[in-house]
């Protein structure tokens, strides 16, 4: 199997687009509440560690077998970015899975600009034969559970790292 690029991805109100280390100015700004690290631990980067760890994830997984997939939201009408999402792909016993996960900047928070851009990037990757998605969720964090829930993933019973596993079986 070849590993996946990430491409643009359009919805309705948004575009995704690919990761480059020229966005980490940009999203510093945007992820810069300390409030959204409260289930995921750690503190908001700067603009230069973000630019660092953006050519690190530009680069692309050490193993082929995987495939590291980033985007910025940009809110079309606002010209402006507003959060990420990402995939990382992999095999597994049943075909091709995604891990995915997204964050949006507090300010564009309760505006269904998660949801949008999971549905959109869950879209993307039906079309490119990934037939699993799973993202792991902290139980407390309510709004990360509806943006699964609005993307089509169910909970599972499975737990990992304390966090709640959320899965979804793509239909193709």
């Amino acid at each position: 199997m070849s590993p996946l690029a990430a491409q643009a991805i359009s919805t309705r109100r948004l575009d995704l687009l690919p990761l480059h280390a020229e966005h980490a100015e940009e999203m510093a700004a945007v992820l810069s509440d300390p409030a959204l690290h409260t289930f995921i631990g750690g503190t908001p980067d700067t603009p230069q560690a973000l630019r660092s760890r953006y050519q690190r994830m530009t680069a692309g997984s050490p193993d082929p077998a995987v495939s590291w997939l980033n985007w910025v939201i940009r809110v079309r009408d606002e010209s402006c970015l507003t959060g990420t999402v990402q995939a990382t792909v992999g095999p597994s016993g049943n075909g091709l899975v995604a891990e995915t996960a997204w964050v949006v900047g507090t300010p564009w928070q309760g505006r269904g600009i998660a949801s949008e851009a999971a549905r959109g990037l869950i879209d993307w990757l039906s079309r490119q034969s990934v037939p699993t998605v799973i993202a792991h969720i902290h139980p407390e964090h309510r709004a990360s559970a509806a943006v699964a829930t609005a993307a089509g993933l169910t909970t599972t019973a499975e737990w990992h790292d304390g966090e709640i596993r959320w899965h979804r079986s793509i239909r193709r």
